[in-house]
């Protein structure tokens, strides 16, 4: 696993054993962030991200190596934090980035109580929890935390569809 573009390009990323984390695929990844920048590769540049469920922090880091002003990560696991913790170090990484060891249903208020508003918001759990899909959504659907510009993202599992519509929320696209 490696940083794909950006300053930290095809810099490693380290992961951990096991089923519980599964780290978003280096070509989707990829994909994932052609789409957002739109061809475009300061599109990123001073934007503010949720990493929710972080595992190793790879879709994060991704952001940040792409000119992210802010990266929330968020990721209940002590190992993936340590592992996060490592991987931002790894890359030198001292500033730009908070870590939020807690439940996403923790931390959605408290980082609504500090007024932030996501740019993007990247969701992806691991595939058992799937009533975490449909309850974040839900919440994200008339949070402060986004707003009608954001851009949320729900990584899942191909055989299980999250749903179309939370409020105001509506899938556009499915890659």
């Amino acid at each position: 696993m490696r940083v794909i573009a950006g300053k930290y390009r095809s810099r490693p990323l380290r992961s951990l054993r096991g089923l519980d984390l599964r780290p978003t695929s280096d070509r989707l990844r990829e994909t994932l962030f052609n789409v957002l920048a739109a061809g475009n590769p300061t599109a990123l540049e001073g934007t503010v991200w949720l990493d929710l469920c972080a595992g190793t922090g790879a879709v994060g880091i991704e952001a940040l190596s792409r000119g992210a002003s802010e990266v929330y990560f968020v990721e209940f696991s002590t190992p993936a934090v340590n592992l996060i913790q490592r991987n931002l170090h790894s890359l030198g990484l001292e500033t730009r980035f908070e870590i939020l060891q807690e439940e996403v249903t923790r931390a959605l208020p408290n980082l609504e109580a500090r007024e932030i508003i996501a740019d993007f918001i990247f969701l992806d759990p691991p595939y058992h929890m799937e009533e975490t899909y449909q309850h974040t959504l839900q919440s994200l659907s008339h949070s402060p935390l986004a707003n009608s510009n954001t851009v949320i993202v729900a990584e899942h599992e191909k055989r299980f569809d999250p749903g179309f519509e939370f409020g105001p929320l509506r899938r556009y696209r499915k890659l």
